[in-house]
């Protein structure tokens, strides 16, 4: 009798040692998962960085694959990450973060039914230091999101995507034909989330898809992040890629879900 063949959607998380202790429970809200008969999860941890104070914070468990390498920021762990990920779908997880109940079989759902989708997002909770929740009274209505529709009004809000990167889950053959994260010190996942709106239909879903943690050890929390000379330049790369994007999107492959 020939085994069942299983499909897997790759989970994606980067860590530096500040966040290494939050993997517990992030680890925790993913076994909480409940996926379709003849789908499992992979996470692959990949640490920015190589030392000995994240291993041990590492679940053991044989759907976790751990990986190391010398920093380079979360962009750059995300990227070497790929070199594990062998699934149809890759969902991205920030190692302080936790998913929602149901989170990943919504996510499956919508883009396994509808080939013309290339990625999803969701709304978010802010998980606060006293452990309360706080939602965004500006999230756009649950559906699809056409193409440009986040370029066009992260360019009419300051540099302020409408959805959040962090709840991102795309078809891996996409993220891999854009490169994936941008090689910058932040900003990298607003960056493939804008090069993914403007080549390939999105959408978003109004329940909530993710606990995303504010602590002071965050990396959105530190000085360096809002340094305005650094901010304008990182704002004027992921334009300038998005805008080349516009012109050439049917250069990047030729599935349904593209151009």
């Amino acid at each position: 009798m020939n085994a069942v063949t299983r499909r897997t959607i790759d989970v994606i998380t980067a860590v530096h040692e500040p966040a290494a202790p939050y993997l517990a429970d992030a680890y925790k809200s993913l076994v909480a998962q409940e996926l379709p008969d003849g789908w499992d999860w992979h996470w692959i941890i990949q640490e920015d960085g190589k030392g000995d104070t994240v291993a041990p914070f590492v679940p053991d468990d044989p759907r976790v694959t751990f990986g190391q390498g010398r920093p380079g920021g979360p962009g750059v762990a995300r990227m070497m990450a790929m070199a594990h990920a062998g699934g149809d779908y890759v969902k991205v997880l920030d190692a302080d973060d936790q998913l929602t109940p149901g989170a990943l079989a919504r996510d499956l759902a919508l883009l396994e039914a509808d080939a013309t989708l290339g990625w999803t997002t969701s709304r978010v909770l802010d998980l606060l230091p006293d452990g309360s929740t706080a939602g965004f009274d500006q999230d756009p209505a649950d559906g699809p999101i056409e193409r440009g529709a986040v370029f066009d009004h992260w360019k009419a809000h300051n540099f302020r995507a409408q959805v959040h990167p962090a709840t991102l889950f795309v078809r891996r053959d996409l993220l891999l034909a854009l490169g994936g994260w941008m090689a910058l010190p932040a900003s990298e996942d607003t960056g493939l989330l804008l090069a993914l709106n403007v080549v390939s239909r999105g959408y978003f879903t109004r329940e909530y898809g993710l606990l995303y943690r504010k602590w002071p050890g965050q990396a959105t929390a530190q000085s360096t992040h809002t340094d305005e000379a650094e901010r304008e330049a990182r704002m004027a790369v992921v334009e300038a890629r998005t805008q080349a994007l516009v012109r050439f999107p049917c250069h990047i492959a030729a599935k349904s879900y593209h151009c």
